[in-house]
């Protein structure tokens, strides 16, 4: 018999009433963007829980995550789950869809999350049963909560972050934070102090522990040798940097600060990597603008110019490791920053702007060992990467420190995955 719900709030009930008369709009908004991604129509109506793959026998875990961060953050976890269970990911983006068709283990298969209204998330869990939910870092959507612990489904919070913008504006509505948080059995917060935050906004101290960020024991993104020894041969002896995940913004500060490093490093190359590919033309225009030569990854390019535009997905284990030193993009815009634990894992030596709420932890962990520094501006990007690669060995330095401090968190999964079975059904 499942335990009594949290009461519900007034102004979760006005959520709910909001979320559901306005499911057609939001439908329409993300089938709009889905479609202009090349989602198929029958993927697409996955967000209206209308499932495309059957549900196989037998117990099933449920991950969902944001996107294509939170959830290969949670990989390592899903493989070990996927030995002992049948494992549903769900995300809400095309990319994270992409990148999971070819990274989940057998046993596991992704599905786009349904939206947050009664309709959809009835429909999702009719259809899939599952038997224990795991959402992971700050998708915390009410009303699919509240639907699921209402069929006695088990729910976790793993790796929980909230930026302080959430918890002040959770902490206006105490009630409403105190219900919701109340639907989890267990929340595994990312930091001491999330969940000193979560405890007063009402999750139950007993239930709250401090697991750490699950980004950095995940271990490297794959890599592709072969063609890293390709490219480096085409590269040869020419310095090289690379900036990755850049939003709108970043690249012309990535393309001015490698012009200054090209006044001291006139054979300098720049791995310029945008977060999203599909803005490769974009890109490339701009590249154009600022008078420097380039290359396309996309095109079959070769790193021959002085820019090489890697606009291809899933490739981000190979630049990490082409290039020893690495800007990391959301920094110089306000995204929050973007997980450094991958260009650790893989050897690069980090570069980030001041704006990295979201992953301040980490960065001050990587910057204590040694590992990263903070840029303020393209010219400070120029001067330190300039400055980087012409000491090679306070650049070795660097990256050994991050690649054995990036080491140390691995192995933290399987003590998850434990904890993750024990609460499913026998």
């Amino acid at each position: 018999m499942p335990a009594p719900l949290p009461r519900w709030t007034a102004l979760l009930r006005l959520y709910g009433f909001g979320a559901d008369l306005l499911a057609g709009r939001a439908w329409a908004r993300v089938d709009a963007r889905l479609g202009a991604q090349g989602v198929a129509e029958a993927r697409r109506r996955e967000r209206r829980g209308e499932p495309t793959r059957a549900r196989p026998p037998g117990r099933l875990v449920w991950f969902h995550a944001a996107s294509v961060g939170e959830s290969l953050s949670v990989l390592p976890l899903v493989r070990l789950v996927a030995r002992e269970a049948a494992v549903l990911v769900t995300t809400g983006t095309a990319t994270s869809a992409e990148v999971l068709a070819r990274r989940l283990p057998p046993g596991a298969m992704h599905q786009f999350a349904p939206l947050d209204s009664s309709g959809a998330v009835g429909r999702f869990l009719d259809h899939w049963r599952p038997d224990l939910a795991v959402v992971v870092e700050s998708e915390i959507w009410p009303q699919t909560l509240r639907m699921t612990a209402a069929r006695g489904v088990p729910l976790v919070l793993m790796n929980a972050r909230l930026s302080e913008r959430t918890l002040t504006r959770w902490a206006r509505a105490p009630r409403s934070a105190r219900a919701v948080l109340g639907l989890f059995d267990r929340i595994v917060t990312q930091t001491e102090a999330t969940r000193e935050a979560l405890v007063a906004l009402g999750a139950d101290p007993a239930r709250t522990v401090v697991g750490g960020n699950m980004k950095a024991s995940a271990g490297a993104p794959p890599g592709n040798p072969a063609e890293q020894m390709r490219l480096a041969a085409v590269l040869g002896n020419a310095p090289v940097w690379a900036a990755v995940s850049t939003h709108p913004g970043e690249e012309e500060a990535a393309l001015a600060a490698h012009a200054l490093l090209r006044a001291r490093h006139p054979d300098a190359r720049l791995i310029l990597v945008p977060r999203h590919p599909e803005r490769g033309d974009e890109v490339a225009a701009l590249t154009d603008r600022q008078g420097m030569g380039w290359t396309r990854r996309s095109a079959g390019g070769r790193p021959t110019e002085p820019v090489y535009l890697a606009d291809t997905l899933g490739e981000t284990g190979l630049w990490f490791r082409l290039a020893p030193l690495a800007f990391l993009g959301g920094s110089f815009v306000p995204v929050g920053g973007h997980n450094p634990w991958e260009a650790a894992h893989c050897g690069a030596a980090l570069l980030m702007g001041p704006l990295r709420e979201t992953v301040k932890g980490d960065v001050a962990a990587l910057e204590t060992a040694g590992a990263a520094r903070t840029v303020r501006d393209a010219e400070e990007l120029g001067a330190v990467a300039s400055e980087l690669l012409a000491k090679p060995m306070e650049l070795a330095a660097m990256r050994e420190a991050g690649l054995a401090l990036a080491s140390a968190q691995v192995g933290r999964s399987e003590a998850f995955a434990r904890d993750l079975l024990e609460l499913l059904p026998a």
